[in-house]
């Protein structure tokens, strides 16, 4: 919102990902992210995010991003290229990475990594054009949108 910034986050995401552990730049991500997950803590604005005017979850049921390219900047962190496709709309994005942690062992004998991605998108190059004019003046929604992924990853055993 242009009065302050909403977080709101995805409670299903599932995704792959294919590491090369000689070289992390020929690995490969798949992910989706179930649209009627969102959870903003207010129930009436996810109902308006679920409709048509924003994800459109009858027709959209999905957020979806395949990287296309891995790579290392000069400070050696990562960056990751891929589709992410919302809405029906695909763009390019870039997601800046931190990590991946060390490969772990769980208590339960699974092999993990973790890893923080950040991007920031323009919702209208998705299609989320949808507004509404505060009475003070502006708009009540913002156009950049930052997305943020806390994940960990689970070696197939």
């Amino acid at each position: 919102m242009m009065i302050s910034n909403v977080l709101g986050e995805f409670t299903s995401i599932t995704g792959v990902l294919e590491r090369d552990e000689n070289d992390v730049t020929k690995s490969k991500i798949r992910a989706s992210i179930d649209a009627s997950t969102i959870n903003t803590r207010e129930p009436q604005r996810d109902a308006h995010l679920k409709s048509a005017d924003f994800f459109h979850v009858e027709n959209h049921p999905d957020l979806t991003f395949n990287s296309t390219s891995i790579s290392r900047n000069t400070d050696g962190e990562l960056k990751v290229s891929g589709d992410l496709t919302i809405r029906g709309v695909t763009r390019n994005v870039v997601f800046d990475v931190e990590g991946p942690s060390p490969a772990q062992k769980d208590p339960w004998g699974n092999t993990r990594i973790g890893l923080s991605a950040t991007t920031r998108i323009s919702r209208k190059d998705f299609g989320l054009t949808w507004n509404a004019a505060l009475e003070a003046g502006g708009l009540l929604v913002g156009d950049a949108v930052t997305i943020t992924l806390d994940v960990q990853f689970i070696k197939e055993r």
